[in-house]
Parts: structure tokens; sequence; C-alpha cells
């Protein structure tokens, strides 16, 4: 694949209709990326993979999932939801039509289509998700260090814990500081210290490959993660995969008192949501182990 072919968007097609795959594919390949599944098992599957797709076409009428039922399951996930999905279907009543947008499509095309009006109505889409996503990353993501923000970080916790709360799923935070940051900070300058926040926040990211996980900056030296469907002992590994990332940068940090490098505490929680409580109730106990790992020493990992 050419650089010019990477840097072009993504469409997931989905039809159990062979023919029309080939006709929608020959059709798109000239513009954009195309990857095909025959039926909504496949396209959910298709969607576990990176890079995600930009637009989605699908099919209504399928064996075992039909296209609503594809459409709610690709919206009902945080990861998948903001893409965009047009119906291309036989199904060409005003109800059908009505089902299409209720599920969450943002546009539909009846079959047989004519091609220069699936393509306009593609690229009209395509243009108004590149400038959604622009917009999207301005206003999620840390100005400094690059990964998502507190904001972001609200957004999702609670998202999150309203879907474990439902399926009653484990939910698992990890709360971390940089061990004497200010002192850092006073030493180096807040130059570097900037230079220092974003080389942890990468050694974070880099430490969590899943798509579904968030590595956010919290505030200041601290940084949070939310790992979905995450047991204890899955999270402690990552924390611990955490630590070693920071510790092997070998940042160096003359004022701090655990060792001669930028170091971090971090505290893991996690918990299957009950009516009784709240995401607040998970962000305390993971500051609770927080603070437990300062108080034993700093460098190192504390489960609460």
């Amino acid at each position: 694949m050419t650089e010019m072919q990477e840097e072009r968007a993504k469409i997931l097609m989905v039809d159990d209709e062979k023919a029309y795959l080939d006709v929608l594919g020959g059709l798109l390949r000239p513009y954009y990326r195309t990857i095909a599944a025959k039926d909504g098992e496949q396209a959910l599957q298709r969607l576990k993979t990176q890079p995600l797709p930009d637009l989605i076409l699908l099919d209504v009428t399928m064996p075992g999932m039909n296209g609503y039922e594809v459409c709610r399951a690709i919206k009902d996930n945080r990861v998948t939801k903001d893409i965009p999905i047009i119906f291309i279907t036989g199904n060409s009543g005003t109800e059908d039509e009505t089902r299409c947008f209720e599920a969450g499509a943002v546009d539909y095309v009846a079959k047989p289509f004519r091609p220069t009006v699936v393509l306009a109505r593609i690229k009209n889409h395509m243009e108004l998700k590149r400038r959604g996503d622009m917009l999207e990353r301005l206003a999620i993501l840390d100005g400094l260090t690059g990964i998502p923000n507190r904001r972001r970080f609200d957004h999702v916790i609670s998202y999150e814990w309203e879907r474990s709360l439902r399926y009653q799923h484990v939910l698992t935070l990890i709360m971390m500081d940089i061990d004497f940051f200010k002192l850092y900070n006073d030493h180096y300058g807040h130059a570097g210290g900037d230079t220092c926040l974003k080389k942890v926040a990468g050694a974070i990211s880099a430490a969590m490959p899943r798509t579904i996980d968030l590595a956010a900056r919290y505030g200041g030296e601290e940084f949070a993660c939310i790992l979905p469907e995450t047991s204890g002992k899955g999270a402690l590994a990552v924390a611990e995969r955490i630590l070693a990332r920071v510790r092997d940068l070998q940042i160096p940090h003359a004022q701090s008192r655990v060792a001669d490098h930028v170091t971090v505490s971090i505290g893991v929680t996690t918990m299957v949501p009950n009516m009784g409580q709240s995401f607040p109730d998970l962000i305390k106990r993971a500051d609770e182990a927080l603070y437990q790992a300062k108080h034993d020493g700093r460098n190192r990992v504390v489960a609460g």
C-alpha cells in the first residue's frame, strides 16, 4: 500500500450479496480504501481492528443480525459510536427509511442506486466527519501532552460506569502521580517539566494497547487510565507495565527521594458497579490506593 493510499479515508461495506459488494468496491476504490463484510457478525469483528473505518455502508436485510441490529450495536460501543453509517438497502418504503434514521444512520440510499448519487453522498458525509473529527480532537485532547484531557476522562468514566452497571462487567480505574514533580519543576524549570509530562504521557499510552482503554491527563502531574472489562489481575499487570515503561525512560530527577530518575506512584481499583454506587466511588477508591502508594514509599503500585 502506498503512502497516498494509507492517507485515504477507509470505508467498511457490509452486504450479504457479493454482487453489490463488487459494485460498491469498484465504485469506491479509486477514491477510498475499502474493506468488506458479508454479514453483521463479520462487520462487528472488522470493527475490532485498527484503524477504524471512517464510514460504514450497511445493508438492512442480512442473515443473522439485520442492519438495524448491527447499527445499534455499533452505536452502543464507545469506540465505534461516532462512525457515520449509511444504509444501502432494497427496502425503500417510508417506514423503512424512518427505521434507518431511528437506528442511528446518517443517510439512506435505496437499491438499485445510482453511482453518482452514492459517491456524492459519501463525499459529503466524509467531509462532515473530517471537520467533526478535527473539532473533537481539539476539544478532548490535552494541549500539552496530546492525550485525552480531563473533560474526555469525565465523559468516558460516566459512559463506562453506566455500561458496566447495565451488563454487570468489571471496570478498572488506575490513578497515578509523577513522584516529586514539584521538586522536578523547581530544579529543571517549567520547560523541563513540560517535556517530562509529554514523555510520561507517551509511556502510559504505550502501555495500554487496547482501543477500548483510555489514558488521560487528569490534572497537573496526575494521570488516569480507564480499563473496561478488566479484572484486578489484568489491571495490576497494566499498572506494573506503566511503572516499568516510565522507569525505562530514565529521565534524570536529581531531586527525587526514591530514585535518580522520574518515577510514578500508582493506585488501582476494580469494581462491578451496583445501583447503590456511582462512578465517583470508583475514583475515590483509586485515589485512596494512590495515596497509599505514596505513603508506602512511592514508585510502586497499590491495589485498593
